[in-house]
């Protein structure tokens, strides 16, 4: 580990052997938790540091080291809530789908809607509810959102399947189509959809009890 200049970081595309060949954004996560070196640590929710990793190496050199200051805030980012795949994924698509590629919004829309029916039912609702800012990004794409509920209509798939195979390759998709999208800011929008991705993922960290000190007097009295 020496000569690693936890200082100024340098990040750069792909996996590394050791920190002396370099360093993605999961492995500087792996190495500031006191973890075994790896692009795969357990200190962050396994989907976000998939959102990381293809954010990383879909930056620029030149805007990759914009993204270094977020490495400490996917630490210790590991909630279990049954919502945090759907919505993680959902923050991603909604922030991909307007500008990718053609071919690539009729993948997110299933996606996105998938996601979306799985959260109703989480949270009690009509499964043909849709959150607004999803919505707004299907309404973007109206040709491959018609497409998506028709062939979701008929295809129905497990939330198994929906977190460990779809949203990450949705993700992915997601990440891949900014990088190659038709638009002048591609590293800004990557570097949005990670921060939002980050900030979703911590909405879900169940809260801290609030613990009464030992000497604490309580008023029992009206």
């Amino acid at each position: 580990m020496n000569n690693f200049d936890l200082s100024v970081p340098v990040l750069s595309r792909g996996k590394h052997r050791s920190p002396r060949k370099g360093a993605c954004f999961m492995e500087f996560a792996s190495y500031l938790a006191g973890e075994p070196w790896s692009d795969h640590p357990a200190c962050t929710h396994p989907l976000l540091a998939g959102v990381a990793r293809d954010v990383n190496d879909c930056t620029t050199d030149a805007g990759r080291s914009r993204l270094a200051p977020l490495i400490p805030s996917v630490i210790g980012l590991t909630p279990d809530d049954p919502h945090v795949v759907p919505r993680v994924t959902a923050v991603c698509i909604q922030q991909a789908l307007p500008v990718v590629s053609q071919e690539r919004q009729y993948i997110l829309a299933v996606a996105l809607i998938v996601g979306e029916r799985q959260l109703a039912q989480l949270d009690g609702r009509p499964l043909d509810s849709v959150d607004p800012a999803s919505q707004e990004a299907l309404d973007s794409v109206p040709a491959a959102t018609k497409w998506a509920r028709a062939f979701t209509a008929k295809a129905h798939r497990g939330t198994a399947d929906y977190a460990r195979r779809t949203a990450p390759r949705a993700v992915s998709c997601a990440v891949e189509g900014i990088s190659q999208a038709c638009v002048n800011d591609p590293d800004d929008r990557l570097y949005r959809l990670l921060n939002s991705a980050i900030e979703e993922c911590k909405r879900w960290v169940p809260a801290k009890p609030v613990r009464r000190l030992a000497n604490e007097s309580v008023d029992v009295q009206g």
